[in-house]
């Protein structure tokens, strides 16, 4: 097995004291050491002979900040047509064909849905687009 110059072999999961930051070991790049963080994202460049294996805490709290931004919400896209549209709060005209759209629903008319989709997609892009 080969070991790299910095003394730890790739995805080594190494703590970056000058960035607090926690990634996995990739390769060297001239003097630095390549660090890529937990699940993904940008190498960075760190001081070889500042880094140090992480503790378990650090590897834990590193791996949750990973899962929990792959899994943030993402406000829906209002021009995704595979979602029904949400009604904004507060507005009438938007409520009433959601009311619309929910009766359709409840009946299993599905033209009756769709239309009053089409109809809370109009109204929305019309009034609350900025």
């Amino acid at each position: 097995m080969r070991t790299e110059p910095a003394g730890y072999e790739p995805g080594t999961v190494l703590y970056d004291p000058a960035t607090h930051r926690v990634g996995e070991y990739q390769d060297r790049s001239g003097p630095y050491a390549l660090l890529r963080p937990l699940g993904g994202g940008r190498e960075w460049q760190a001081d070889p002979a500042a880094v140090r294996p992480a503790t378990d805490r650090e590897c834990l709290s590193a791996s949750v900040h990973a899962v929990n931004g792959r899994t943030r919400a993402v406000p829906p896209d209002p021009d995704d047509l595979s979602r029904p549209p949400r009604p904004v709060p507060g507005c009438p005209a938007c409520m009433r064909m959601a009311e619309l759209r929910e009766a359709a629903r409840a009946v299993c008319d599905r033209s009756a849905e769709t239309d009053a989709n089409v109809l809370l997609r109009q109204h929305q892009r019309q009034e609350h687009r900025a």
